[in-house]
C-alpha cells in the first residue's frame, strides 16, 4: 500500500515536467503568438484561483481564512515584485530574463505546495479512496500548466532545457510537499485552506500586475482578450470534467 501511495504522489508531480516537454519542438513564436501564450495563461491561473483554489479554500475553512490567506499571498508577491531586478523586453540581452518570468516560476512553485499537501493530506485521512482521486485530479491538471509555464519561460527568453529544468523543479516541490503532508497528516488539514488561499492570492497578483498589461501592449489586444476567454472556459471545463 505504502508503494501506491508514493508511485501516485510521484505521478502528481511529474505531470508537471510531462507537460512541460512540447516546448521541445515548438521552433518560433511570433509577438502575436507570445501575447495570446500569455493572455491565454492568465485565463488558466484565473480559472485556477477563482474555480478550484479559492472555493476549496471555503470549502475547507470559512471566509476570514479565505481573505487572509489572498491577502497575504497579494502583499507576499507585491514585496517579491518589487525586489525583483527588471528587465526591459525590449532592450534586454538574450542571457537575460524579465522579472516576470520569474515572477510566474515562484507563483507556480507557491500554487504547487498547497497542491501537494493536500495530495499528502488526503493520503493520510481516514477516507482512504480520497488520496488516489485527488492526486489524479491535480495531476492531470498539473500537464497544461506545465505545458505554459515552460512555454511562457522560452518566450521570456530562458533556453527550452533551461525552462524545461525550471518547470520540474516546480513539480518537485509538490512532491515534497505531498510527502510533507502524508508524514504529518491531520496535523497539516489546517494549514491546506490557507495555502490555498495564499495560491489564489498570487495567482491573481501576477495575472493583473504582469501577464494582461504585457499581453495587451502590442496592438494584440482583441486576439489577447479571446485568448484569456478561452484559457478560462479550458481550465473551467477541465476541473469540471476532473472533479
Amino acid at each position: 500500500m505504502e508503494l501506491l501511495y508514493m508511485t501516485s504522489i510521484i505521478y502528481s508531480s511529474l505531470c508537471t515536467s510531462l507537460g512541460a516537454l512540447p516546448i521541445l519542438f515548438i521552433r518560433r513564436m511570433t509577438h502575436r503568438g507570445k501575447d495570446n501564450l500569455l493572455a491565454f495563461t492568465a485565463g488558466v491561473m484565473v480559472a485556477a484561483s477563482t474555480y478550484g483554489l479559492i472555493p476549496s479554500a471555503i470549502k475547507l475553512s470559512n471566509v476570514i481564512v479565505l481573505t487572509i490567506g489572498i491577502l497575504v499571498g497579494t502583499l507576499f508577491l507585491t514585496i517579491l515584485e518589487k525586489s525583483l531586478p527588471h528587465v526591459d523586453l525590449e532592450h534586454r540581452s538574450g542571457a537575460q530574463v524579465p522579472a516576470s518570468a520569474y515572477l510566474l516560476m515562484i507563483t507556480m512553485i507557491l500554487h504547487n505546495l498547497p497542491e501537494g499537501l493536500s495530495v499528502g493530506v488526503s493520503y493520510a485521512s481516514e477516507y482512504k479512496d480520497l488520496g488516489p482521486l485527488v492526486s489524479f485530479t491535480i495531476g492531470l491538471q498539473n500537464i497544461p500548466e506545465g505545458f505554459l509555464m515552460a512555454l511562457f519561460l522560452v518566450t521570456q527568453g530562458a533556453g527550452r532545457l533551461k525552462a524545461i529544468v525550471y518547470t520540474t523543479l516546480a513539480g518537485f516541490t509538490e512532491l515534497l510537499a505531498a510527502l510533507f503532508g502524508l508524514a504529518f497528516g491531520e496535523k497539516l488539514a489546517g494549514v491546506v485552506p490557507y495555502g490555498l488561499a495564499f495560491a489564489a492570492g498570487a495567482m491573481l497578483f501576477i495575472v493583473y500586475k504582469e501577464l494582461i498589461p504585457e499581453s495587451h501592449g502590442d496592438g494584440n489586444e482583441r486576439s489577447s482578450t479571446l485568448s484569456f476567454i478561452l484559457g478560462l472556459l479550458t481550465m473551467i471545463l477541465l476541473t469540471s470534467y476532473l472533479r
